[in-house]
């Protein structure tokens, strides 16, 4: 018997999650349900296959992950379009997405050993006879949680940096877009056919959960700040550390010396890309007064060129729809007005590019992430009340500044993990800079040196090379022992 759903909702049938196109319902493919046995089991596997990826060195893991990147290159065309059947969004996105991932591998790829490699540390002179040194282990297996609405970069993110950093990895897709995270599987396992390295679970949430119990050594996940609170509650059970990219409700700050075509130009990729379902999307906007109603109107003509179906694909989970819905009619209840659709701009499984004015503080749509083509623009006196008003939220992932004279000392007073410069959302496709949130948009980093980081364990080993110069490590020092390190002290540290 066939389950009824709406286009693009995940079901299970007899142990299967079925996937399908958001816009049109057409299946895009099925794989088994993973429960808490096979997903120990995976786990279990993985650690195996651990000690051999370990094995190869920081050498030979780039050379694989290398091969790895070359051939999502080849086969791009292939990924973009499995991408848009699962999500519904434009094929030139799902290009784009995938460019950027290749940009991830490539950089982990090349840079772990420089980054994670052993090396001495400078000794310090009252430790002289001591040599230092540091090197960074892996955690064995780290479980990677994906997300829908970006189902190439988002897990690649994590996945590259720990593949790099010599764990094996166990990837649970969305349960949204499973048939993606099992092409980025399969096609590792293509370059890497000695060991299953990187494998994936399938299933709702209670995988997820499982995932967490299994005995990885680390989390890493992307979804919302509520799913992640979930995360941590079932990683906490056995101490296992996390790293959580949750959700976001970024500003745009456009200042009075800006080049105001290419900041609503900005704000409308920022805001409408992916159909507003974009974690460091674009959500509000602080124009200062002299340029307000010249950015408001540059705006609306460049967001009413946008079509649905075309430049803006399906909203990819159904339910969604009720909450972007709710937040343009709350808007509007309280005072806001659009100048861009408005109520009616839901018609499932597609949202009308929406730009709202006048919209109250306390607001949903000000509030809480929208993730829909949706955007609030509200006037300030100046970039200091623009910068309080960004800052009031819980969230803090990213965020975007559009100026010349300031625009960089305001980027650095914004409570975020990123902020982009006169662009909105580049800093995702930079391969050498760290991704991740504060407050309620979480904690670590993917991506660059710290993401590297993040997927291995920094271990301090200390060598002695000599006699002891001043022994204070040791019951059998004498007290004019004690007394020069005290005068050494005082030499080195006494002054101020």
């Amino acid at each position: 018997m066939t389950a009824t759903r709406a286009p693009g909702q995940p079901v299970v049938e007899d142990g299967v999650l079925i996937s399908t196109n958001p816009a049109s319902g057409a299946e895009a493919g099925r794989v088994p349900v993973a429960g808490a046995e096979a997903v120990n089991e995976t786990v279990r596997r993985a650690r195996e296959a651990a000690l051999w990826w370990q094995a190869l060195g920081y050498d030979g893991r780039r050379e694989r992950l290398l091969r790895w990147r070359s051939l999502i290159v080849r086969r791009i065309e292939e990924l973009a379009r499995l991408t848009t059947l699962e999500t519904g969004k434009p094929d030139a996105d799902a290009v784009v997405e995938a460019t950027a991932a290749v940009e991830h591998l490539d950089w982990a790829a090349r840079n772990a050993k420089r980054v994670l490699g052993p090396r001495k540390v400078r000794t310090r002179l009252l430790l002289a006879e001591h040599s230092g040194h540091l090197e960074y282990q892996p955690y064995g297996v780290v479980g990677v949680i994906g997300p829908w609405n970006y189902p190439i970069v988002t897990p690649v993110g994590p996945i590259s940096g720990a593949l790099a950093a010599g764990n094996a990895v166990v990837f649970k897709p969305s349960e949204y877009t499973p048939i993606v995270g099992q092409w980025l599987v399969d096609t590792f396992a293509e370059v890497v056919p000695e060991q299953p390295v990187l494998q994936a679970v399938h299933g709702l949430g209670d995988t997820g959960a499982a995932l967490c119990r299994s005995g990885v050594g680390k989390v890493s996940f992307t979804g919302s700040t509520a799913t992640a609170k979930k995360v941590l509650a079932a990683c906490a059970e056995n101490l296992v550390p996390a790293v959580i990219e949750a959700g976001g409700k970024d500003a745009l700050i456009v200042d009075a010396d800006a080049d105001i075509p290419a900041a609503a130009e900005a704000a409308v990729w920022g805001s409408m890309t992916n159909a507003g379902q974009t974690c460091i999307g674009i959500e509000r906007v602080y124009a200062v007064a002299p340029i307000y109603d010249a950015f408001v109107s540059a705006v609306v003509e460049k967001a009413g060129k946008l079509r649905t179906g075309e430049e803006i694909g399906p909203i990819t989970m159904p339910g969604q729809l009720d909450i972007i819905r709710d937040h343009i009619d709350d808007a509007l209840a309280k005072g806001g007005t659009a100048v861009l659709g408005g109520s009616g701009a839901v018609q499932p499984p597609y949202v009308s590019p929406t730009v709202l004015v006048e919209v109250p503080a306390d607001s949903r749509e000000m509030r809480d992430e929208t993730f829909g083509p949706t955007l609030t623009i509200t006037k300030v006196a100046d970039a200091d009340e623009a910068v309080q008003k960004a800052n009031d939220t819980p969230y803090g992932l990213g965020g975007a500044v559009f100026g010349k004279r300031n625009a960089l000392r305001i980027a650095r007073r914004l409570r975020s993990g990123m902020v982009a410069v006169n662009s909105t959302l580049t800093f995702v496709g930079m391969g050498n800079l760290p991704f991740g949130g504060v407050g309620d948009s979480g904690f670590g980093r993917i991506h660059g040196e710290d993401g590297l980081r993040e997927f291995s364990r920094a271990k301090s080993i200390t060598v002695r090379r000599g006699p002891s110069l001043l022994p204070a490590m040791t019951f059998e020092r004498t007290p004019a022992q004690v007394a020069n390190i005290v005068k050494t002290l005082r030499v080195l540290y006494g002054r101020k």
